[in-house]
């Protein structure tokens, strides 16, 4: 394994920030588009008797989530241009390294997956149950168990000095 480069990371500059979202969110798109012509497709043409109203509503559920990722990526990555066309903000980097894109990003996978496995069998549905179960654990190890076991803060010198200049004056008044 070579070692680290030297220096500063490279950056990205905006405008291909902007070039990378857009085709990140073309990917994701088409990604969720073709597992979902993929399951209609099979399940309308070979198991049309076995379809229930369970497996349209888990279907519904999917496409609802679909869409919902999508606003989502598109929203977050939005670019804001000036009145003469320049760009201003390049909004969120999808392809950032644990940013919020990367999460949006893993559901879409998630959900793809899911809705290509279950072709083969409905037992594969209950892959959708991984996504509560991210979210506890995302909120867990980013928020609560932080939060949870965070040490103490430190008495510092200045604190000490506080400390005994109020203990003399509670004496005082004690006298």
């Amino acid at each position: 394994m070579p070692p680290p480069p030297k220096g500063k990371a490279p950056t990205k500059g905006a405008k291909q920030i902007v070039e990378e979202n857009l085709a990140t969110i073309k990917f994701y798109r088409n990604m969720s588009l073709a597992a979902a012509a993929i399951y209609s497709t099979v399940t309308l043409a070979l198991f049309y008797d076995s379809l229930t109203a369970w497996y349209i509503s888990l279907n519904v559920l999917v496409f609802a989530i679909y869409g919902g990722c999508y606003q989502i990526m598109k929203y977050i990555s939005k670019a804001t241009y000036t009145d003469s066309n320049q760009l201003l903000d390049s909004g969120l980097d999808l392809n950032m390294e644990g940013g919020m894109g990367e999460h949006v990003k893993d559901i879409v996978i998630l959900i793809s997956i899911t809705h290509v496995l279950a072709v083969v069998s409905n037992y594969f549905w209950l892959l959708l149950l991984l996504l509560p179960l991210r979210v506890v654990w995302l909120l867990w190890t980013n928020i609560l168990g932080p939060w949870f076991f965070q040490e103490a803060p430190q008495e510092t010198e200045q604190d000490e000095k506080k400390k005994k200049k109020m203990e003399r004056k509670m004496k005082r008044y004690q006298q």
